[in-house]
């Protein structure tokens, strides 16, 4: 366990606040802004591959599936609200990291069941197993 006052939590909180600001840059054009903001989320979006995929699907899998999160990264922070108020009317920022959260928790699982039905369906039939089988058991597809 890190003692409380430690240099990581510090600037990770930092990070964090400085997110509206570089979102609201890349909002106006700025690719430096927007490449910045990406780079500074790609650990959560590293975490929750990890959390959601298996070790060996996320091993397998992965580069795929960040390259896939990266791209819709830079078209999120086009749709992303800095000025959100709730249904009284009441002002409630949301961090960048809460409004992309469920969209790449979609996007990985979803990513996980296309590669592993294209897996499926790709799957060569095992002749050694099936040359065993006596030709009456043999079917024609």
């Amino acid at each position: 366990r890190r003692p409380s006052g430690s240099g990581v939590e510090e600037v990770h909180r930092a990070s964090w606040k400085k997110s509206p600001r570089y979102a609201r840059k890349a909002k106006k054009g700025s690719k430096q802004a927007a490449d910045e903001l990406v780079l500074r989320h790609i650990g959560f979006v590293i975490f929750c591959i990890h959390k959601r995929a298996f070790p060996a699907y996320a091993r397998r899998f992965g580069e795929d599936i960040l390259s896939q999160t990266i791209v819709v990264l830079y078209e999120k922070i086009q749709s992303y609200n800095l000025r959100y108020y709730d249904k009284c009317g009441n002002f409630k920022p949301v961090r960048f990291v809460s409004y992309i959260w469920k969209f790449i928790d979609g996007l990985i699982l979803a990513s996980l069941k296309k590669e592993l039905r294209h897996e499926r369906s790709h799957h060569q039939p095992d002749w050694g197993r099936l040359s065993a089988l006596p030709e009456a058991e043999l079917v024609e597809v």
